[in-house]
């Protein structure tokens, strides 16, 4: 089964999380895909959308080799297997998540004009993305969450790796897929269209998303 786009995995991820309406749950997204499905599923929920912004480590001479994730809070995921096979020094670790960690407070004042993370402390949060394949930004969103103080956490996507999403079932209190095929391959193979989202699209739904909530608060 093929998305046609983002919104369209979103309206039926959103039909697999009608359960949780009741919880008053905050829905992050990671940005930037994972905004536009978010989008959906907070609109079905009639819950708040907010931005969870991670950042993936990618291997210096190979950045599209994820060797962890960094999460807002500090929270930081490493994948031990890719660090020992790259034989990456402490030093230029520490270099690219330092690396990282500005380029995500960029998009901290970019997304939320330098707000902190709404308050998720005993709460439930429905953390989405457009779809899960290593798991890296998940994991390490899900550990900063955890410090937070999240009640629950459902972690919920359109697509997940098999293997990947009972690994992570582990880590998370739920985990809502529409589909969770053997051989993912790339996210993007599941979707018709899976352009990449410029900041501008992710700004837009953000504020529509918070028109939104405005208009569903009772009059005074």
């Amino acid at each position: 089964m093929r998305f046609r786009d983002r919104e369209e995995a979103g309206r039926l991820l959103a039909e697999r999380l009608r359960e949780y309406a009741g919880e008053a749950p905050v829905v992050l997204a990671l940005p930037r895909g994972g905004v536009s499905v978010g989008y959906e599923v907070a609109r079905a929920l009639d819950a708040p959308l907010d931005v969870m912004m991670v950042r993936k480590l990618g291997v210096p001479w190979h950045p599209e080799l994820g060797m962890g994730a960094l999460a807002e809070g500090g929270a930081v995921y490493l994948n031990r297997e890719v660090l020992t096979a790259a034989d990456l020094g402490d030093e230029e670790l520490q270099k690219v998540i330092a690396e990282e960690t500005r380029e995500l407070e960029r998009r901290v004042r970019r997304y939320r004009g330098g707000q902190p993370l709404p308050d998720v402390k005993v709460r439930t949060v429905i953390l989405v993305d457009d779809g899960l394949a290593t798991g890296g930004t998940a994991r390490a969103a899900v550990r900063a969450l955890r410090g937070f103080g999240a009640r629950r956490i459902i972690l919920a996507v359109p697509v997940a790796a098999a293997q990947t999403a009972e690994q992570l079932r582990d880590e998370v209190d739920v985990l809502v897929s529409v589909q969770e095929p053997d051989n993912l391959w790339a996210i993007g193979t599941w979707y018709d269209d899976f352009h990449q989202m410029s900041d501008e699209e992710v700004l837009i739904l953000l504020d529509q998303a918070r028109r939104n909530a405005g208009a569903s608060l009772p009059s005074p």
